[in-house]
């Protein structure tokens, strides 16, 4: 059985940890690999890497890993492991990947890739003159509600689309009223890489790209609505980054999109992310696992009367996208298309240009955001 022996750093964290090691990297070792195109099954041998003993030996005892480590240099020496996986802080992020290629390794890991543009085209430059195969995580693009929304775009569904409207977040407790924050401290910290720009904007350029049309300009607009949150430690502190954005997009062939995305925001919506996508033919709303649809031949023709109560309820037009197929978890899908790219050079369309694309358009929008105005978004060159 062919064996991929795989470094995973920065696996203790929430998304980590949960995503990317128990869900993904786990259920394929205990599902006994994956199924390669000779006919044979690919076997995954993971090794976990962090600076915390403890944790690591805990980790491995809990989930039967085998193998564990606190010497990442030892790791990326040993030729018996080919790729490095990366789930730590965005700001060690670039280093890691770059050490990494240099010790001969394919890399995988999660976005951003950096909070730096110049240093995100770097790295894929390099990447791409290794040779070696690269990718970065675009998990979105694997929802089952994308996924079906994807199904409908190829099926000419919408006919021309017109514009998109996605809507993000919930409220993230302040960590006050005994009430734990559910998302760490430093997202709201600018030095230690926080702000949802930077985090979620990287989402949204490759979800447009893939989906709708290639991003062509942005106006966004950021926010700090909640100025002092309480951290792990109990401690009062500022948060000098944004925690909210509001920005439009224009895309290749007319479309245009909007997307909200909030950690101030209370949801009343069908999912924590919903994208609403319009044509002239029909539209749709996907959330995480569901998609509706409404048909132009099954749209109501509602009349504005504000002294009247409306008549129509407007959630009842629309008929839910069936599940015609078994979705895996998003991140394990994505996982294992990696996984054969790797051993068969499968088709993979994620490199770390995808990358700093992402990068490229959280960038723009902090910029948007400082100078008040539209910017447009020029073709990168790897």
């Amino acid at each position: 059985m062919p064996r991929l022996g795989i470094i995973l750093h920065g696996v203790t964290g929430r998304m980590g940890y949960n995503q990317h090691l128990v869900r993904s990297i786990l259920a394929i070792r205990d599902q006994g690999g994956i199924a390669l195109k000779s006919g044979e099954r690919l076997e995954v041998d993971p090794i976990i890497v962090g600076r915390n003993r403890d944790k690591m030996e805990q980790l491995a005892k809990r989930h039967n890993i085998a193998r564990w480590s606190t010497d990442l240099d030892a790791a990326l020496s040993d030729p018996n492991d080919q790729i490095f996986f990366d789930a730590g802080t965005t700001l060690m992020r670039a280093e890691l990947i770059g050490r990494a290629l240099d010790a001969g390794k394919h890399v995988y890991c999660e976005k951003p890739i950096s909070d730096d543009l110049k240093i995100a085209v770097k790295l894929a430059r390099k990447a791409r003159a290794s040779g070696l195969k690269h990718g970065v995580v675009q998990d979105k693009l694997f929802l089952p509600g994308l996924r079906k929304l994807a199904l409908l775009k190829e099926s000419g569904f919408f006919g021309k689309i017109l514009s998109v409207r996605g809507e993000f977040g919930y409220w993230v407790f302040e960590g006050d009223w005994g009430v734990p924050a559910q998302r760490p401290s430093w997202n709201y910290r600018k030095n230690d890489g926080g702000g949802i720009i930077l985090d979620m904007l990287c989402h949204w350029r490759y979800v447009l790209d893939n989906l709708f049309g290639e991003v062509k300009a942005v106006s966004c607009l950021g926010a700090t609505h909640i100025p002092n949150r309480v951290d792990e430690q109990g401690r009062t502190y500022d948060c000098d980054t944004d925690d909210a954005a509001y920005a439009t997009f224009e895309l290749e062939g007319g479309v245009i999109a909007q997307i909200n995305s909030s950690w101030a925001v209370r949801v009343r919506r069908d999912d924590l992310v919903t994208f609403q996508v319009d044509g002239t033919h029909g539209s749709a709303v996907a959330g995480l696992t569901k998609c509706w649809t409404q048909h132009r031949v099954n749209t109501p023709k509602p009349v504005w009367n504000p002294d009247q109560p409306q008549t129509i309820d407007f959630y009842r037009t629309w008929d839910e996208v069936p599940d015609t197929q078994i979705f895996d978890n998003g991140f394990k899908a994505q996982w294992e298309m990696f996984l054969r790219h790797v051993a068969e050079d499968a088709p993979w369309p994620y490199g770390l240009e995808a990358g700093a694309k992402g990068v490229q358009l959280a960038e723009m929008g902090l910029k948007s955001w400082e100078e008040r105005r539209w910017l447009d978004v020029p073709e990168l060159e790897f």
